[in-house]
């Protein structure tokens, strides 16, 4: 008996060590902190987890009362996807600004530099870069978050910014492996597939993957994706041939897998999320993404005892589980000997972020200069991967620079007669976010240039379409310090 419940037990820390998942408020509750203490290695946050800087330092060093090497992880990708800044909008932009950009000394530095900011506030696990090739443009969860539809490009950018991030300290977890950016559907609401074939994929997707890994990435996220040519039945999360024999085997990774947020429909509305989880960690993975949308302890202990009910079972072998569990540790021992490297001599860190979007905007054509312009925000629906609580756009940006600045946020079914009768006789600045995958905005888009030929127009997402208007402005990404640079475009035409 004796043995036995030392075996429970050792199962049991075991598969609590395995799980990363959230919660609600901006202090650790009572619950997190007893499981903590019971051998849970790893918490999850998320923008409702923060209100601050200091509360978020504050928070991290109150999980470390129980454990002190204990991983705290964020979806931090800086552009369109913070947490860190979630009620503000990032002081960084995203992805496909770098790329546009191309210097991979600047990707470096950003990465390095949002890496810091997220080390002082005790943070030292980074659910990013997104690695994906945005290989198609209508994606409705990639876009700008892709460094961009270059093979290579995206890879040289992706080793930048996972060589950036762990200077600093803070453990990359590049994302969604084997590749999410050919897709149509976002997995957070069915199961997207990738019809390509094998050698497609090894020239395309896996070429980002193989130099993160080169760069000592020490996670890898994977993607809730059917990729028929590598598994014709499972989900790259929950497929042996994925992550064990295609990540592990052929391309060699010996680092923490990490599974995409189980409550996303592609797995919980197929499999569950009890299943889901027994069958990522025996197929390869080995931590648990759970907390986006469920984030209570009832959650953590369904998860833990399906875990311990399958090793009891023979369904899950004791052994994989211990490796698995062995893995979060060897991360969590990582991050205690971490420490980031000297800010080297005449770094560019000050102001990196609005220096990298300045020299990320396309600029077409010239306009007069404008005295108090009309900003009308063509808004999609947002994409829960970037969520709704974000503010983004160029109005705000701009009334500092342009006081007397008008503007107003148009839904899906604005026409562009909404938008002339708000703004009378001043000059509209139409600001659109992937105007391509949007006909309604196309539409508004055509028919303001066609009455009024000296608009400016603002594309934040993908651009994709040809360049409208008086003056075109592309900022490849919708962050804070985007709509700034666009914002000082405008101001100085």
């Amino acid at each position: 008996m004796t043995v036995l419940a030392h075996r429970t037990d050792t199962v049991t820390r075991d598969a609590l060590a395995v799980l990363q998942p959230g919660f609600e408020g901006t202090t650790a509750p009572a619950w997190l902190l007893r499981r903590v203490g019971e051998g849970l290695t790893a918490v999850g946050l998320f923008g409702r987890n923060i209100a601050s800087p200091e509360q978020l330092a504050a928070l991290t060093a109150q999980l470390r009362t129980e454990r002190d090497d204990v991983l705290v992880a964020i979806d931090e990708e800086g552009g369109d996807v913070t947490r860190l800044e979630v009620r503000g909008g990032s002081s960084f932009p995203g992805n496909l600004a770098l790329g546009a950009v191309d210097d991979t000394g600047l990707t470096r530095d950003v990465a390095r530099e949002l890496g810091r900011r997220l080390a002082e506030c005790g943070v030292n696990l980074n659910w990013a870069p997104s690695a994906d090739v945005n290989s198609n443009p209508d994606n409705p969860v990639i876009g700008v978050r892709s460094f961009g539809a270059d093979t290579h490009l995206a890879a040289r950018h992706t080793a930048a910014y996972v060589e950036g991030l762990q200077a600093a300290g803070v453990a990359a977890c590049t994302k969604h492996f084997p590749g999410h950016g050919d897709t149509n559907v976002d997995s957070h609401h069915a199961l997207p597939r990738i019809d390509a074939d094998l050698d497609t994929l090894q020239a395309r997707e896996l070429v980002p993957f193989k130099a993160a890994i080169a760069a000592g990435t020490k996670a890898v996220m994977s993607a809730h994706i059917l990729v028929p040519a590598l598994d014709p039945t499972r989900p790259a999360t929950l497929s042996p041939q994925i992550l064990t024999g295609l990540l592990r085997k052929e391309l060699g990774y010996e680092g923490l897998i990490v599974t995409d947020g189980m409550e996303m429909n592609a797995i919980a509305g197929t499999y569950g999320i009890e299943r889901g989880s027994v069958l990522a960690i025996a197929a390869g993975a080995d931590a648990i993404c759970v907390g986006g949308g469920l984030a209570d302890e009832a959650t953590v202990l369904r998860l833990r005892d399906a875990l311990v009910a399958a090793v009891r079972e023979g369904a899950l072998p004791e052994e994989r589980l211990a490796d698995a569990a062995a893995r979060v540790r060897a991360l969590a021992a990582w991050t205690r000997r971490a420490r980031p490297d000297a800010q080297p001599e005449g770094s560019r860190a000050s102001g990196i972020g609005l220096t990298a979007a300045r020299r990320a905007v396309l600029v077409t054509g010239s306009a007069k200069p404008l005295s108090a312009p009309y900003v009308a925000t063509l808004a999609p629906v947002a994409n829960i991967a970037v969520g709704d609580e974000t503010p983004w756009g160029v109005a705000a940006e701009l009334a500092e620079l342009l006081p007397g600045t008008g503007a107003g946020v148009y839904p899906e079914g604005a026409s562009a007669g909404d938008v002339l009768d708000a703004a009378g006789d001043r000059t509209v600045v139409v600001v659109v976010r992937d105007a391509h995958r949007h006909p309604w905005m196309t539409e508004a888009v055509d028919a303001l240039v066609a009455a009024r030929p000296d608009t400016v127009v603002v594309e934040m997402g993908l651009p994709r379409a040809e360049p409208r208007g008086a003056l075109h402005i592309a900022t490849h990404g919708a962050s804070r310090v985007c709509g700034r640079a666009a914002a000082e475009v405008i101001a100085g035409a």
